[in-house]
């Protein structure tokens, strides 16, 4: 059995970025700003970083 443990959008508003995370567990949520350049880099970062964990599983939101 999965448990979400946490949540991660990124955001659009008014030409800038931010990245909301929801701590399931302890009921938090934390916002960050984040870069232009940092979003069109995230899915370099994220190929990145599953071909040095390995790849997940696939799974569809519910």
């Amino acid at each position: 059995m999965e448990t979400l443990l946490y949540a991660a959008e990124l955001v659009q508003e008014d030409g800038t970025y931010k990245l909301v995370v929801q701590d399931l567990v302890r009921d938090t949520v934390q916002i960050t700003p984040v870069p232009a350049a940092m979003v069109d880099r995230l899915p370099t970062f994220l190929s990145v970083l599953s071909s040095k964990l390995g790849p997940a599983p696939a799974r569809g939101r519910r």
